[in-house]
């Protein structure tokens, strides 16, 4: 009876822990995936910066990747939206805990 009590003691106490460390894991989870999507959007950036903007017309585009990196990132969508005065790119993942949107945007020069 005594061994009994002190497991279901001990399974009490070690709940909480169990928990946290669930908790814990997802949110560095998350946050790896939103790190890998911030490194790159902002290659993907610096490239669009250094010309590659005028290869879009203006209006929404899907912005194809080709990051090795990419392969980490969970189901999402990269998107790069253009108007005549800035260029916004963000990745979108599908899942809501997967590290939420990341965007970068860039107002374009005014003599392209």
């Amino acid at each position: 009876m005594d061994l009994a009590i002190a497991i279901a003691i001990l399974m009490v106490a070690l709940m909480p822990i169990v928990y946290s460390v669930s908790q814990e894991r997802q949110i560095c989870r998350s946050l790896y995936f939103r790190s890998v999507a911030m490194s790159i959007v902002d290659g993907e950036m610096e490239l669009l910066r250094a010309g590659q903007w005028r290869r879009f017309a203006p209006g929404e585009h899907d912005y194809p990747v080709n990051a090795e990196a990419a392969a980490q990132l969970p189901e999402g969508r990269f998107s790069l939206s253009r108007t005549e005065s800035r260029i916004r790119l963000e990745w979108t993942p599908a899942n809501r805990s997967s590290g939420g949107k990341v965007v970068r945007e860039w107002s374009l020069p005014d003599n392209p």
